[in-house]
C-alpha cells in the first residue's frame, strides 16, 4: 500500500510509494520521476538531454528503462513512479538500444573528437565510452552544417549539435531571453537564434553564456579555446532555477 502523505516544499501533500529498481526496494514520492529516484539512490541511468534545473524534454531516449508489465521501454526522465513498479535499468536490450542511439547521433553529424575543443570534456563522448560504443555501424550522413562565429564571445557549430535543446530551455526558463529556438523537422532540425538570424545580430541575446555552459558537446563554445580546452560548468542551474521559481 502507498505510504502516508508527506508535505512537499510547495505545501502540497504527496504520497510515498514503494517500488523496485534493479531488485532494490526503494521509497519515493509519487511526483518523482524514475530518473530522480534513481539518482537519489546512486543508481546510474545514462542521459543526455536531461539537466537538473531545466524542464524535462525526453528527446534523447538514452535514459530508457524497462518496467514490468509495460510493452516497451519508457524514458526515465519523463515517467513518474507509482506504487509497485518493478524497474530494470541495464538489461541487454537497453544496452543495445543506448548504443544504437549513440551511433545514430554520431552518424547524423560530425563528431570527430580529436579536433573538438570539448574533447575530454564532452558528455556525448563520455556516454559513448560508458555504453561501449567504439565504432559506428550505420552510414554517416556527411552533410556539412554552418559554423556561426558572428558573436563576439561565443561560437555555434551545428555540426556538433545533438538537438538536446538545453540551450533553448536555459535561455527561456532561466535567463528569460528566449533567444534560442528550434527550426525545421526531423533530421533537418537546427537550433537558431531569434528568427534564424546570425547570433551576433541577435537583439535578444544578453551574452550571459548560460547556453554555452549547459551544452553537452562542442556545439556551443567560447571563442579562443583550442582542442580539448573547453570545460563547461552547469552547477549554477539548480540554484538559479530555485530562485526563479521563488519569484
Amino acid at each position: 500500500m502507498p505510504g502516508p502523505p508527506v508535505t512537499a516544499s510547495t505545501g502540497v501533500k504527496v504520497r510515498v510509494v514503494t517500488l523496485k529498481i534493479n531488485e532494490h526496494d526503494i521509497g519515493a514520492r509519487e511526483t518523482d520521476s524514475i530518473l530522480d529516484v534513481a539518482q537519489a539512490n546512486n543508481i546510474r541511468i545514462p542521459s543526455l538531454c536531461f539537466l537538473e534545473g531545466l524542464s524535462t524534454w525526453g528527446a534523447c531516449r538514452l535514459c530508457v528503462v524497462e518496467i514490468e508489465g509495460y510493452p516497451r521501454p519508457v524514458s526515465a526522465c519523463s515517467t513518474t513512479v507509482s506504487e509497485g513498479m518493478v524497474i530494470t535499468t541495464h538489461s541487454d536490450r537497453l544496452k543495445r538500444y543506448r548504443r544504437t542511439i549513440l551511433e545514430l547521433l554520431f552518424a547524423e553529424r560530425n563528431h570527430v573528437c580529436s579536433v573538438c575543443v570539448s574533447n575530454g570534456h564532452c558528455e556525448l563522448q563520455d556516454l559513448a565510452a560508458e555504453c561501449g560504443m567504439d565504432h559506428v555501424r550505420v552510414p554517416y550522413r556527411n552533410q556539412p552544417y554552418a559554423v556561426d562565429s558572428t558573436h563576439e564571445m561565443y561560437r555555434v557549430d551545428h555540426n556538433r549539435c545533438v538537438l538536446c535543446t538545453r540551450c533553448v530551455r536555459v535561455c527561456d526558463e532561466i535567463e528569460g531571453a528566449h533567444t534560442w529556438d528550434v527550426m525545421g523537422r526531423g533530421i533537418e532540425c537546427q537550433v537558431i537564434t531569434d528568427l534564424n538570424q546570425p547570433w551576433g545580430d541577435s537583439s535578444s541575446c544578453t551574452s550571459c553564456g548560460k547556453c554555452v555552459q549547459v551544452c553537452p558537446t562542442g556545439a556551443l563554445v567560447k571563442k579562443g579555446t583550442a582542442a580539448g580546452e573547453m570545460e563547461k560548468h552547469d552547477e549554477f542551474l539548480p540554484y538559479l532555477a530555485q530562485m526563479r521559481g521563488n519569484r
